[in-house]
């Protein structure tokens, strides 16, 4: 299948609301991540999105208010991303525009702030509590096609820190079988008392500013983003950013709940795929935008991958010291990343690790460095095994 282009997209993360602020924050490699003020406070860092509490949505989806999709309305309205929306509506039609998302939890939070005001004697719910559009599980996709006024094919995928690289898999589909003739891609993931005292329970968060593929790395520090994208058909994108989709590669591990494959078998496979998807020979990535979580396991089970499938030449580095590990918002935040490096010709570096693993062989860079980036790889791995690799390019 041709590759899918890269119409426009949009971001919100820690490092700020819009493109040009994570841009702002690559080249400075500025960290986003700060002592946690999500109540109840955990001793950790987090890469929290500002401005959350102040969002208002509109008044005929206030149904829709919570956490998750305030943090989606917030990187819908940067860059302009409504607007090619609605030309690429006008184009096509508001039922063969897809809208498909990738995320861990959706709305939970707003269930958290309900069962914490539960009737004391009966435990029943508030009758303000509205399951269907904020925790339930396809409320964000729901309200984002509301939102952008469509009607086309729509779902979620949560298959949790590789939900919104395979919505970009699922993309690929719903277009290959003609169900749509474009898609926003995309993911959103908020804070929650769920993720950040679960992951703790599996003492996987650091104390500390995570310091991914560090020798004395000591766990994730968790993130909230949203981000979204839309793909078009070559022939079919007038506004076009010169970036593509070229091939996805995904696979399933199924070794454990919590813990990769330590050699990195599933990961590789991933990879392996996306190369034969994109009709790319591993020599042709120029950049690896790892998983790279700082757990200890994760990070080494991926250097191990990517040394045999890649090798030990290709540039790689791990982002989440900018922005915290954003769980199933991932694949969009980290796709953006690749994009900037792609358009302003540099490989973002490492932060927040002092030196790389003395037990690692794959070409780890800590620092920023200038690069003609031409096709650029990122990994994106969940629990349970759910691994998904994607392949990116250049189209003149």
């Amino acid at each position: 299948m041709s590759p899918l282009r890269i119409t426009t997209y949009t971001t919100v993360s820690a490092l700020g609301h819009g493109v040009a602020a994570m841009r702002e924050a690559l080249h400075a490699q500025r960290s986003g991540l700060t002592p946690c003020t999500f109540e109840p406070r955990l001793d950790t860092y987090a890469g929290m999105a500002e401005g959350l509490e102040t969002i208002v949505l509109p008044a005929e989806l206030m149904a829709f208010d919570c956490r998750n999709n305030r943090l989606a309305q917030a990187a819908l309205m940067q860059d302009d991303f409504v607007e090619a929306v609605a030309s690429a509506r006008m184009r096509y039609g508001a039922d063969r525009l897809g809208v498909i998302l990738g995320t861990s939890t959706s709305g939970i939070h707003q269930t958290e702030l309900a069962y914490a005001r539960r009737d004391p004697e009966t435990g029943v719910l508030p009758e303000d509590y509205n399951f269907v559009e904020t925790h339930n599980l396809y409320a964000t996709t729901d309200f984002v096609r509301h939102y952008l006024r469509l009607t086309g094919p729509a779902s979620m995928v949560s298959t949790a820190c590789s939900s919104a690289a395979k919505a970009f898999a699922s993309a690929w589909r719903f277009m290959a079988t003609g169900l749509c003739d474009a898609v926003i891609v995309g993911g959103v993931d908020s804070l929650t008392m769920n993720t950040l005292f679960g992951f703790s329970s599996l003492e996987l968060v650091s104390s500390t500013p995570c310091r991914p593929c560090a020798p004395d790395r000591s766990g994730i520090s968790i993130g909230e983003a949203a981000g979204f994208c839309l793909l078009e058909w070559p022939d079919r994108a007038p506004d076009y950013t010169g970036l593509a989709l070229l091939g996805y590669g995904e696979s399933s591990d199924a070794y454990h709940m919590s813990t990769p494959q330590p050699e990195g078998e599933g990961a590789a496979l991933a990879m392996e795929r996306a190369l034969q998807c994109a009709h790319v020979k591993p020599e042709a990535i120029d950049y690896i935008n790892m998983h790279g979580t700082a757990s200890v396991v994760n990070d080494s089970m991926e250097d191990k991958a990517i040394t045999r499938v890649l090798g030990t030449k290709t540039p790689c580095s791990a982002t989440k010291g900018f922005t915290g590990h954003t769980l199933g918002t991932s694949g969009i935040t980290e796709a953006v990343i690749c994009w900037l490096a792609m358009v302003d010709g540099f490989i973002p570096g490492t932060v927040n690790t002092g030196i790389v693993d003395p037990d690692f062989s794959s070409q780890i860079l800590l620092r920023n460095k200038e690069a003609a980036l031409q096709t650029t790889m990122s990994n994106s791995f969940g629990f349970g095994g759910s691994n998904c690799s994607l392949i990116f390019g250049r189209i003149e």
